[in-house]
């Protein structure tokens, strides 16, 4: 039996039943017994249908006999016959619509049941269109309310909306246009797909399709959109069975909710506001019909490309309205004259805040209790400020290109995209139409020249138009895209903007590796004449930046990722990483909190803890460049990140044992809630555990108010319509006990130290305002800064995924204070450009200023000092008294036995001999505390303030393990340098010191 007629019979078998027997329907046919059936059935469908022919007023017998003599007078082009014999089909048609019993029948039964059978298997149930609830768009608003950016599913663009509360005006304009016997039909429209047949044989073209408002709702969302025979043959099954168990109001909410009406926007409320800027309740006659009119080819019919086609289309639903007596004469004629009325065309591109929105969807889960933001049409209220996470995004984005450009890692692995096809398809098309003449200039005033006429602008090239419509697949990155137009030459690298303009291109690592019309990302800069453009690479290596308001915990920018289309992974909440040194503040606050001073010395010498438990080995750390400079304040050695200092203070500055120090330390972090549990082994403090960007960033929010923590979040409100869903709740900040308000504030007073002095000299500039401290995990894997003011937070993480088994680290010297540092003062600019206050970092609250006393000191020594001096900030004892610690650690006797002059100096140093200064960045101050290291304890000048020097001094040449050289003690013995490391924490190049 012929495959193309089989499928005609399936679909008429279909059809006799939902017409003659809607509550009846067989979906299964035995292929050996039920042919008579299937035979019965086809011949009262035949004669139902012919019923409806006369009705239509369509002569089908007339019609058969033009297609046996000439079929392409019926078909013409049209491919819906192609493949049949038409005399085939016309002893069909004697056989199941004349009653007769030709010898000679093509019609094979078992190959009609089998087709069918297999077709409506795994039908959908029509009782689920009842409760199915569309998908809606949500609306994510920013911090001041402002519209952000929406979040949906594919096709579900939508604001769904009662039935009842879309006008009768809007409802009869759909049923006018696309199924005017709706409210009579039983969800099939016999006449409607006899039409819509014969008039797709007789006038191929855009193709009718017959298909009532309920097959229409069961198309969109039941059984899909295939162009099959299969699907018309379930289609028309399901729709037949929900007109038995839905209402026709329920029918018609389905489709104007699930309807596509072009501009992205899906169901009559959403493409009201998108092509009125009103709410469906507000259309007019005009509007209602232009929106009916639309279902029948969005595309074919948009009024923003196709006004003439749009108010054609218009016309005839108007007519229709009209004839169906839903509108007046002159209410026609009225809409007829109308203009289009469109509002502006939104585009609705989102270029930030992806991974952001990601998190608001699992904070609506977990906070608001709502499965899905898409599940329907909310409105968010977000804590984002928008202008601050477009430039953190930027900020990361380009930090990390340059830092693989820098270190040279860049690699170029191909243009975004290729124009080229685009670039043919639209000079192949029709030539834009010539622009409207420039206005002449209007005269000048007296006395002022005439300005020059503007030149016409002309059409716009191709490569510009292909570049205008491309869809890029980095679609949140910051740089501009560029279209190749010239790859060498005379000209050199030439690249088009979005804007027309024509850049000279600095190709860096693609250079000869570029062709024409390839869309690359730039870094534009403005040239004579003309602007000039730098090649930009996707990075290989990752990074996140957190801002956070300290008060509140609102997340004010969240960067996961270089790209969220490259990685969904958001790093700030879904990934931990060793923090490294930006985990010593904890150690620091247990030791202040336990009564060291900020002037209390530690030994910056080597420390070797025991077992933990007696079980396992002891632990020896080393500071990074292996060595240590004897004693040191607190201060400075959290200032200068000194992994030994930091040892020291589990060796009864915190508690008398190490292992209850350690104890101590992971009590304040369990209670800060940067774990969830504390593996208790001495790397620990050294920040070997691995911890999340948004969990650290809360616990420097709560060193910036004194130990009150805030809850980082990002949502504060979900309504729908009217109904308020969720509402965040002001809550007290919780409090970390295990440390009091002293030790916090002093806490404050050493950070904002390390960016005066330390490891983060680089913001001195900014140092009275923001305070923090870097961080460098174990080979350089991670590179932190995490600093605050008073209003936020911001921590900023540069590392490589490594998910790929490959072990890649950043590289000697990239460190937190090399790569974290830039970051964080590019974003915090960022911040107070963007609303954030900027105002000098407080002193001690109320409840902490009483238990207080600033004095002067030396602040290199740690000497209290009568005039003059650094302001170091002392807690009183319980009696009111200033509380000395300053040789707790590190009694007086024993410093007195180390002065450089005594018989004992050889062994002040571990990193080389006194008065060897093994090499300094040419913007580096000595540091005599590693030089000569007690001179300021027994009152010795300071050294004069370094010069600037134009040329660094090089280091001497190392001397490696195993190597011989006079000792430069003045003795004969061996002399072994070690080899010479740096501290990753420390910005100013090779310097050895800390």
């Amino acid at each position: 039996m012929n495959a193309i007629l089989i499928k005609l019979f399936a679909t008429a078998l279909t059809l006799s039943q939902v017409t003659t027997r809607p509550d009846a329907i067989r979906t299964q046919f035995d292929p050996a017994k039920d042919g008579p059936e299937v035979v019965r059935l086809l011949r009262d469908g035949c004669a139902h249908m012919r019923k409806a022919f006369d009705i239509e007023d369509i002569n089908l017998d007339d019609l058969i006999s033009t297609a046996m003599e000439d079929p392409k007078a019926v078909a013409g082009e049209s491919k819906l016959l192609h493949g049949l014999d038409i005399g085939e089909l016309n002893t069909s048609y004697k056989q199941f619509c004349k009653g007769e019993n030709p010898a000679n029948s093509p019609f094979v039964a078992r190959d009609v049941i089998e087709f069918y059978n297999k077709a409506v298997t795994d039908l959908p149930d029509a009782n689920s269109l009842k409760t199915l609830r569309l998908p809606g768009a949500t609306t994510i608003l920013d911090e001041r309310g402002k519209r952000f950016s929406e979040t949906f599913e594919p096709n579900g663009r939508r604001i769904a909306v009662p039935i009842g509360e879309v006008p009768p005006l809007v409802q009869k304009a759909f049923i006018a246009a696309e199924d005017k016997r709706f409210l009579t039909h039983h969800g099939i429209d016999e006449r409607g797909v006899i039409r819509a047949f014969i008039g797709n044989l007789a006038s191929p073209g855009r193709p009718q399709g017959g298909s009532t408002i309920t097959q229409q709702v069961v198309k969109n969302l039941s059984v899909g959109d295939d162009v099959t025979y299969e699907r018309k043959i379930r289609e028309m099954i399901v729709a037949a069975r929900a007109e038995r168990v839905m209402t026709k109001p329920e029918i018609l909410g389905l489709y104007l909710n699930g309807i596509y009406l072009g501009r992205g926007a899906y169901g009559v409320e959403m493409a009201s506001r998108s092509y009125f800027g009103k709410s469906v309740k507000d259309l007019n006659v005009a509007e209602a019909a232009l929106l009916g009119g639309m279902p029948k080819g969005p595309n074919f019919y948009n009024p923003d490309r196709y006004p003439e086609r749009a108010r054609e289309r218009r016309a005839y639903v108007l007519t229709r309205m009209k004839e169906e007596g839903a509108i007046t004469e002159a209410e026609m004629n009225a809409a007829l004259a109308a203009p289009l009325g469109l509002a502006p065309l939104e585009r609705l591109r989102q270029d930030a805040g992806f991974h952001f929105i990601d998190h608001l969807t699992r904070e609506a889960r977990t906070l608001a209790g709502l499965d899905s933001l898409t599940a329907g049409a909310y409105t968010v209220r977000s804590t984002l400020n928008a202008g601050l996470q477009e430039a953190t995004e930027g900020i990361l984005q380009e930090s990390l290109s340059r830092y693989e450009a820098s270190t040279g890692r860049a690699r170029y692995e191909g243009p975004e995209a290729n124009l080229a096809d685009a670039v043919r398809r639209i000079e192949a098309a029709a030539p834009a139409p010539e622009p409207a003449p420039a206005p002449a200039p209007e005269p000048a005033p007296k006395g002022k020249k005439q300005a020059k006429a503007a030149k016409p602008a002309g059409p716009k090239p191709a490569w510009q138009r292909a570049l205008e419509t491309a869809r890029l697949p980095l679609y949140d990155v910051h740089w501009p895209a560029a279209v190749v137009l010239s790859t060498g030459g005379q000209g050199g690298v030439r690249v088009g903007l979005a804007d027309g303009r024509v850049a000279s291109l600095n190709p860096g690592a693609a250079r000869g590796r570029l062709s024409p019309y390839d869309v690359v990302r730039v870094k534009l800069s403005e040239g004579k004449g003309a602007p000039r453009a730098d090649l930009r690479i996707r990075p290989q290596v990752q990074g996140a930046v957190l801002v956070m308001e300290n008060r509140t915990g609102r997340i004010l920018a969240m960067a996961g990722g270089f790209s969220y289309p490259l990685s969904q992974l958001n790093r700030v909440t879904q990934s931990v990483r060793q923090p490294g040194s930006t985990l010593k503040p904890v150690t620091y606050l247990a030791a202040l909190n336990a009564g060291l001073q900020p002037n209390t010395l530690v030994m910056d010498a080597r420390v070797t803890l025991p077992p933990i438990g007696g079980v396992g080995d002891s632990w020896s750390p080393k500071n990074y460049e292996g060595g240590g400079s004897g004693p040191t304040t607190l201060r400075r050695g959290l200032e200068h990140s000194k992994n030994l200092v930091t040892a020291q203070l589990l060796k009864g500055g915190i508690a008398e044992k190490a292992p209850a120090s350690l104890q101590k330390v992971c009590d304040i972090a369990l209670d800060a809630q940067l774990y969830a549990e504390c593996e208790r082994y001495y790397p620990f403090v050294l920040g070997a555990q691995p911890v999340r960007m948004i969990d650290l960033a809360a616990f420097y929010a709560a060193i910036a108010n004194e130990g009150q923590r805030p809850s980082p979040y990002g949502l504060e409100s979900v309504t729908q319509g009217e109904k308020v869903l969720y509402q965040h709740a002001d809550r007290p900040l919780a409090r970390i006990g295990a440390a009091d308000r002293v030790a916090f504030y002093q806490l404050k007073s050493l950070l904002q130290g390390v960016t005066q002095r330390g490891t983060a000299a680089a913001l001195a500039r900014f140092s009275p305002f923001v305070a923090g401290k870097t961080g460098t995990s174990e080979d350089e894997n991670d590179a932190w800064f995490s600093g605050f003011t008073n209003e936020i937070t911001i921590v900023a993480w540069v590392g490589y995924d490594n998910a790929d088994g490959r072990r890649r680290t950043l590289g000697r010297g990239q460190t937190g204070g090399h790569l974290g540092v830039p970051i964080f003062a590019q974003v915090l600019q960022a911040a107070w450009a963007n609303g954030v206050a900027k105002t000098p970092l407080s002193g001690p609250s109320p409840e902490a200023k009483p238990l207080i006393a600033d004095a002067a000191i030396d602040l290199r020594s740690g000497n209290r000092v009568s005039g003059g001096g650094f302001i170091e900030h002392f807690r009183l004892s319980v009696d009111g008294r200033l509380a000395d610690t300053r040789f707790r650690l590190v009694p007086q006797e024993q410093i007195y036995a180390m002065r450089p002059d005594s018989d004992q100096d050889g062994d002040a140093l571990e990193g080389g001999p006194p008065g060897e200064n093994p090499g300094r960045a040419p913007d580096e101050a000595p540091d005599s505390d590693r030089f000569d290291p007690f001179g300021s304890l027994f009152g010795r000048p300071e050294p004069r303030p370094y010069a600037r020097r134009a040329q660094p001094i090089q280091p001497p040449d190392p001397v490696w393990p195993g190597a011989r050289s006079r000792s430069p003690f003045g003795d004969d013995d061996e002399y072994v340098r070690r080899p010479r490391r740096r501290d990753p924490d420390y910005p100013f190049g090779d310097d050895p010191t800390y």
